[in-house]
């Protein structure tokens, strides 16, 4: 069972992730060894899965973001499924309820690659895109404990 140390210390981790140890365990005014076996009991149970930086698209070239929402073609689930997973631009993809089955983010270096890939998708799916203007809300922790 997690415990409000618990959720400071991966509070702590989401403002900055490499913080060490030593840092973590002066801000949680515990020992070293103590917050080192919280985090390696919370990796190993799965509640954290990994560390990962956070990227600003733009300075890696990519310059526009889009929502894509994805209705398969009669007997294209299974196949449309597999190219959002080979095609690395699209970075996020949920498989959801309603008249879609999937709303995906997509990374666009310029808005000649939307037709570019979308057009890879035609004999598989119907789309619906929308650009991205700004993201108010970035991704971000909701409350841990109730």
């Amino acid at each position: 069972m997690k415990d409000w140390i618990d959720v400071q210390l991966v509070g702590l981790l989401q403002q900055d992730a490499r913080q060490s140890i030593a840092e973590l365990a002066r801000q949680l005014k515990m020992s070293g060894p103590s917050v080192s076996e919280r985090l390696k009991r919370l990796e190993e149970h799965g509640a954290i899965r990994g560390y990962t930086p956070e990227l600003d698209w733009p300075q890696w070239g990519y310059t526009l973001q889009a929502i894509v929402r994805l209705r398969p073609l009669p007997g294209q689930l299974k196949a449309l499924e597999a190219r959002l997973v080979a095609t690395p631009q699209f970075t996020e993809c949920d498989k959801v309820t309603g008249e879609d089955c999937y709303i995906a983010r997509l990374l666009l270096r310029d808005i000649g690659q939307l037709d570019e890939i979308l057009d890879g998708f035609a004999e598989l799916a119907t789309t619906a895109t929308s650009i991205v203007k700004a993201s108010p809300v970035l991704r971000r922790l909701p409350p841990l404990l109730p």
